[in-house]
């Protein structure tokens, strides 16, 4: 890509040719350049609040990128860990970091057939949101997931808002329950001005 991958770049997507496009050129700087310079919360936040709901693994981290829940989900002790994302050269990156039981390239909108097992727990930060992954995202995760498995997903809140999910959430109260959103800051004080001050939802549920 001419330009180098930014914020403002990742939530102009219109397609998954451009989201494997933008991720696999911003792969080796994504940990440096968005990671630390924006100060992510989700990763830590979604990690924090799939343990603090009981979740325990197998866990598929879904639109894993570089591997940053996992990072946490480690240091909890919570595993095995399977990762899903569009963009190889991410997951390549995330394999280095020793994390990841297995690793899925593969887009999570549509059936997931790489898939053996049923999860126990399924988590996301930074995925269903602008650009990316809207509801239609969340029945092909039920499918793969195990009776009472934990959900912990991150939602940018104006996504939220204008995509349906409070509507989608409702057409699926026959396959979940236990239904919870907290908000939460996507980015600390060193984020851009912009950005600083977004907001996303921990949406959490369990499958029934």
């Amino acid at each position: 890509m001419a330009d180098e991958p930014d914020l403002k770049a990742a939530y102009a997507l219109n397609s998954n040719d451009e989201v494997e496009a933008l991720y696999d050129d911003w792969a080796t700087s994504y940990d440096t350049s968005f990671g630390q310079a924006q100060g992510y919360q989700s990763p830590r936040e979604i990690a924090l609040g799939f343990v603090g709901l009981g979740g325990t693994g197998p866990v598929l981290d879904v639109g894993a990128g570089t591997g940053l829940v996992a990072e946490f989900l480690t240091k909890a002790s919570v595993g095995p860990i399977d990762a899903i994302d569009l963009s190889e050269s991410m997951l390549n990156v995330a394999q280095a970091k020793g994390f990841y039981r297995n690793l899925i390239v593969a887009d999570v909108t549509q059936p997931i057939v790489n898939s053996d097992l049923d999860y126990n727990g399924v988590v996301s930060a930074g995925t269903f949101t602008h650009g990316h992954v809207g509801p239609e995202g969340l029945q092909p995760l039920l499918d793969i997931a195990a009776p009472g498995a934990v959900f912990a997903l991150s939602v940018n809140r104006e996504h939220f808002a204008n995509l349906g999910f409070e509507q989608a959430i409702a057409d699926l109260s026959t396959q979940i329950t236990d239904v919870k959103l907290r908000d939460f800051r996507i980015y600390d004080d060193r984020a851009d001005a912009d950005h600083r001050d977004d907001l996303a939802s921990l949406l959490s549920f369990r499958k029934r």
